[in-house]
């Protein structure tokens, strides 16, 4: 099962570093592409700061938090995968790392991360934010692994009692009377 986790991360992060380098080639600056019927917007753009572009001129110390956080999440992935570990969990960090670690390989690479869609809509302050799939997967990752998390307590909870109740009963059984 470890195996599909890891697959997945990799696969998510080299997908979309395919589709970056190929909205890069093909994309001419300032151009928008409409897809999907004009709901979605096509378009190349270098994101220097976090996402909605906050600290764009504090790129370095961006790219450290975006490492710092990155590894923090990489630890609790590795520790995720112990026998209680939930795979809500699991699925969710894979979501985000496979997300984090394309749009660190961005910030290390080029100092920008490259975004390339936004929806088509009618409210122009969303209309021009720009995202990438990995700020998609982060999102998503983000708050599956919350719900891992929680989920994990509930089953480490339901563990301790076991045991616990199992000590109590081998600990009633040796009194003599």
């Amino acid at each position: 099962m470890t195996n599909f986790f890891i697959s997945l991360i990799v696969g998510l992060c080299r997908g979309d570093n395919y589709v970056k380098e190929r909205m890069e080639r093909q994309l001419p600056p300032g151009e928008n592409q409409e897809v999907l019927g004009g709901r979605l917007l096509l378009r190349r753009h270098h994101n220097g700061g976090a996402m909605f572009g906050l600290g764009k001129r504090q790129g370095r110390l961006v790219t450290a938090l975006s490492l710092l956080l990155t590894g923090i999440a990489t630890l609790v992935f590795v520790l995720s995968l112990s026998v209680y570990g939930s795979n809500l969990l699991r699925v969710g960090l894979s979501l985000l790392l496979g997300g984090a670690f394309s749009n660190t390989y961005d910030r290390l690479k080029q100092q920008y991360v490259m975004d390339y869609f936004s929806f088509n809509i009618k409210w122009k302050p969303f209309r021009r934010l720009v995202f990438n799939l990995s700020d998609f997967c982060i999102i998503l990752g983000a708050m599956l692994s919350a719900l891992g998390l929680r989920h994990q307590r509930w089953k480490l909870g339901k563990i301790a009692k076991k045991r616990k109740r199992r000590h109590e009963v081998a600990g009633g059984s040796g009194r003599s009377a």
